[in-house]
């Protein structure tokens, strides 16, 4: 399950995630948020926090999660990914050369951090 984290202006969007992520989460809360903050700026900010019950992504939101970010592959500028999930911190520093924008990963008792990191200049 996604949802919608508050506290975050402009191009910024907050996320988190826990349990079984699905392909409907990523269409009713990730995509019409970077939508919403890319009608806004031209550049748009990730945090995704990954909670410790996360269970995985469905194949079809594994789908919509490369989708959107080749979509608007010019336009992420930071990303954030927040999580102790130890395979999720393996696979970002892995691939993380392979996404878009400047991409950070921090321990949950980090995510002050991470946010302030996400929003700065």
């Amino acid at each position: 399950m996604m949802t919608r984290l508050h506290g975050f202006s402009g191009n910024i969007v907050g996320v988190s995630g826990g349990g079984r992520v699905t392909r409907g989460d990523y269409e009713t809360v990730l995509i019409p948020a970077v939508q919403e903050a890319l009608k806004r700026s031209e550049k748009v900010r990730l945090y995704y926090q990954i909670e410790p019950d996360f269970a995985g992504l469905e194949p079809a939101a594994m789908w919509e999660d490369f989708s959107i970010g080749v979509e608007h592959l010019t336009r992420w500028e930071r990303i954030a990914v927040v999580t102790d999930v130890e395979w999720i911190r393996l696979a970002v520093q892995a691939f993380g050369f392979l996404m878009p924008g400047k991409v950070e990963i921090f321990a949950l008792n980090e995510a002050t951090r991470a946010r302030a990191w996400v929003a700065a200049d």
